[in-house]
């Protein structure tokens, strides 16, 4: 049965992806209901390796599921004439194209974009790099790590000064750009739709990585300066802050409008006595005496574990949100309800795992995926079968 929530439903992808970024654009597109034909080499996407080359026990990879489901597999070794020649017969059948591979390894390749577009005009070619597709570090390897969190400037506007970059958690940048492909992709489809003719649309890490620090380098190149990173306890908003409850358990006021959201933090802490404090009686005040204030609340939300402020909060409508772990994220109803889960079913008799699903849905349905992660060149007979008939 036609479903209408398959939005690509008939567009075909074929994606030269390997590792997160380009995958997860991939995946995204296959949830939407596109035929994403994921083409590998004989030694396939390195991410279904990535335990193994971490040392680790064997088996199943959920990242790899989580950016791959509902594709299918083909193995083409691009140094064989002959594959070249099945990858041009399946591009007269495809809408998008899609990489993360460098530009001078698609140079190697011949499947960089002046040969593709030129042979395929219609053919919309996505390419995510890390640092972009121009300039001296075009080919350098970048991963999220690199290009997105430290060219971009992110562990900067973390951290107080002085303090070692922190650990970043993997792939986050690559979802962001993904995201970015996606969107790209979409735009340059509904061109298309118009105009019968394709186009190149180009992201990178590096780019999405600023973007997303748009606030902090349009002040920066504006007035030349920043507002300064400082530890909590000198927070430049006390009243848009992490506190510690009794429990150990941390949550973040979000009392953006100082002026008209006081008072309701004042009777939630049974603290409206603090309202005749010259230190704290003014906005002005409150920022004057920030490391005071944020001293005095901290003092405050010590007296109580979170679920017991969660009550207190909502009671005098404090703006507020709990500082979650990833367990308990997954526990949590409202994420749970907002769509943010899947399952993704298994291949070859495997049980079906939770996965975390694209954030768009579509006529009040929540994204489903479409089908397990494909094993390497699993549908190599399928495909050469279609593309003899085709051609």
């Amino acid at each position: 049965m036609h479903d209408d929530n398959l939005m690509l439903e008939g567009i075909r992808v074929i994606e030269f992806g390997v590792w997160v970024a380009g995958p997860a654009a991939g995946a995204i597109l296959a949830d939407w209901g596109a035929d994403v034909i994921k083409v590998e080499p004989p030694s396939g996407d390195p991410q279904r390796g990535v335990f193994k080359a971490l040392g680790l026990k064997e088996g199943r990879v959920p990242p790899f599921e989580q950016d791959n489901r509902g594709k299918r597999s083909l193995i083409l070794d691009m140094s064989d004439d002959n594959a070249n020649e099945i990858l041009h017969k399946l591009l007269k059948t495809t809408d998008i194209f899609i990489t993360n591979m460098r530009p001078a390894a698609l140079e190697k390749l011949g499947i960089n974009p002046d040969i593709i577009c030129a042979q395929h005009p219609e053919l919309i070619y996505g390419r995510l790099t890390g640092y972009g597709a121009e300039g001296e570090d075009s080919n350098r390897a970048g991963y999220d790590v690199g290009a997105f969190w430290s060219r971009a400037g992110v562990p900067t506007r973390i951290v107080p000064p002085d303090t070692p970059p922190p650990n970043i958690p993997p792939a986050f940048g690559d979802h962001m750009t993904a995201i970015s492909l996606v969107s790209g992709l979409m735009a340059a489809l509904f061109k298309r739709e118009r105009t019968g003719k394709g186009a190149l649309v180009d992201t990178s890490l590096l780019r999405t990585g600023i973007y997303g620090l748009s606030a902090d380098f349009s002040m920066q190149m504006f007035f030349g300066k920043l507002m300064p990173r400082t530890s909590r306890e000198e927070a430049e908003a006390p009243l848009v802050n992490c506190y510690q409850a009794k429990d150990g358990k941390w949550l973040w006021l979000l009392a953006v409008e100082s002026t008209r959201h006081w008072p309701n933090l004042l009777k939630a802490l049974k603290r409206e006595d603090m309202a005749d404090n010259p230190d704290f009686a003014t906005a002005r005040a409150r920022y004057k005496n920030k490391t005071k204030l944020v001293a005095a609340i901290d003092q405050e939300l010590m007296k109580y574990d979170r679920a017991e402020w969660t009550a207190h909060f909502d009671k005098h409508d404090v703006w507020w949100a709990p500082v979650q772990t990833v367990e308990e994220v997954i526990r949590d109803a409202q994420a749970q309800a907002s769509g943010a889960f899947l399952d993704i079913p298994g291949g070859d008799n495997e049980d079906t795992i939770g996965g975390i699903s694209s954030p768009i849905s579509f006529n009040g349905q929540h994204p489903k995926a479409t089908g397990p992660a494909p094993a390497l060149g699993q549908h190599n007979d399928a495909l050469l079968d279609d593309i003899n008939k085709d051609n």
